[in-house]
């Protein structure tokens, strides 16, 4: 499924609430697809599948906020919307710790649940698209030496050539030319680009 068609799974055991949100999502041009279990969306769901979780708390067997906890533990940041009947606080506070987008209470009136579902879909494209930078950073990570890799850390520390050279025990036409490579190997052009880089994969100037 592709980044420009999101998907909009919703989780509820009474099938009347399914088949009014599915209506209501495809008169908004949204694409829902419904699960009367937690455990059946655990069993079908694709993590890869761009879009957002609409979730009931109260179900039989396993209920909203143990299926929250088990996407958590699986490494799934699908944004969550939680509906219940009955919206104790402490239950929404739970909910919203575990990193749930909004906590509305049934009867949820349409135009408040389609803009928190327009806003998790936002959030769920923000956070692939963050993921998919860091990961390009790591690959262009994984093409350096050892040497280069050594070269960049001292770099982003704010060293010049000749302080580089001297602690790695070389000369300073030897650092330049590794430090060459090294930027054109992580497509930048300026030293604040292969700072910034390097901050988003968590590698910090000592």
């Amino acid at each position: 499924m592709s980044q420009a068609n999101p998907t909009v799974f919703i989780v509820d055991d009474d099938l009347s609430v399914l088949k009014g949100l599915s209506r209501l999502l495809r008169s908004a041009r949204l694409n829902p697809v419904t699960f009367a279990s937690p455990e059946e969306f655990l069993d079908r769901h694709d993590p890869h599948a761009p879009g957002c979780l609409v979730l009931d708390v109260a179900m039989p067997g396993l209920d909203g906020l143990q299926l929250q906890q088990a996407l958590i533990a699986k490494g799934s940041e699908i944004p969550i919307i939680f509906l219940t009947g009955q919206g104790d606080i402490p239950t929404s506070v739970q909910a919203m710790k575990g990193g749930a987008v909004d906590f509305l209470t049934k009867p949820v009136h349409d135009d408040c649940l389609l803009a928190a579902i327009r806003a998790a879909i936002e959030k769920d494209r923000q956070q692939r698209q963050a993921g998919a930078e860091v990961a390009e950073i790591r690959q262009r990570l994984a093409t350096l030496t050892p040497r280069e890799r050594e070269v960049l850390e001292h770099v982003i520390s704010g060293q010049l050539n000749k302080q580089t050279a001297a602690e790695l025990g070389t000369v300073e036409k030897t650092i330049k030319v590794h430090r060459a490579r090294m930027l054109a190997k992580m497509k930048v052009q300026s030293v604040a680009e292969l700072v910034w880089l390097a901050e988003k994969v968590g590698i910090r100037a000592a």
